[in-house]
C-alpha cells in the first residue's frame, strides 16, 4: 500500500482538503498523511466546505511534518511554496509533487466572498487529487 504525505505550512487548511480528497479518491489503496511545517489547528471554514460535499475531515488533526520522519513515503506533496521551501529534510526516496494552491484563509471580505474563495480553492484542489490519484493508482 502506498503512504502519501500532503505538506503544507500550517496543516490547517489547503493540505487539509487534499487529505481528505486523496483519503476519498484512493479509498483503502493508499495511507494518506497531511502535516505542515508548523501546525495551526484545523481551520473550522475548510472542515466545512468539504461537508458540503460530503466528505468529513471533522477528525483530522493538525501535525508537524516531523512526527512522521519515520513513514517512509512514496509521495509527498507540497500544496504551497512556503512549505516547499522551508520543509525539513527528512531522508525519503518519496517521489515529490508540488502545487501552489491559493489561500482561501487569507482572504479578506464578506461572509460570501470569503465563501466563493473556499469553494474555488476547494475545487482546485479536488480536480488536483481526483488527477493525482488516476496517475498514481
Amino acid at each position: 500500500m502506498k503512504n502519501v504525505l500532503v505538506l503544507c505550512t500550517g496543516n490547517s487548511c489547503r493540505s487539509q482538503i487534499a487529505h481528505g480528497y486523496l483519503k476519498h479518491f484512493f479509498s483503502d489503496h493508499a495511507n494518506v498523511y497531511s502535516a505542515g511545517v508548523e501546525t495551526h489547528g484545523v481551520n473550522p471554514k475548510a472542515i466545512a466546505i468539504m461537508k458540503e460535499d460530503h466528505i468529513d475531515i471533522s477528525n483530522h488533526t493538525s501535525n508537524n511534518v516531523l512526527e512522521y520522519k519515520h513513514i517512509d513515503f512514496d509521495y509527498v506533496i507540497t500544496v504551497c511554496d512556503h512549505a516547499k521551501e522551508v520543509c525539513p529534510y527528512f531522508p525519503s526516496n518519496a517521489e515529490k509533487f508540488h502545487y501552489n494552491f491559493p489561500d482561501p484563509s487569507k482572504l479578506k471580505g464578506t461572509e460570501e466572498e470569503i465563501h466563493a474563495e473556499f469553494l474555488r480553492v476547494r475545487q482546485m484542489i479536488k480536480e488536483y487529487c481526483k488527477e493525482f490519484v488516476i496517475s498514481h493508482s
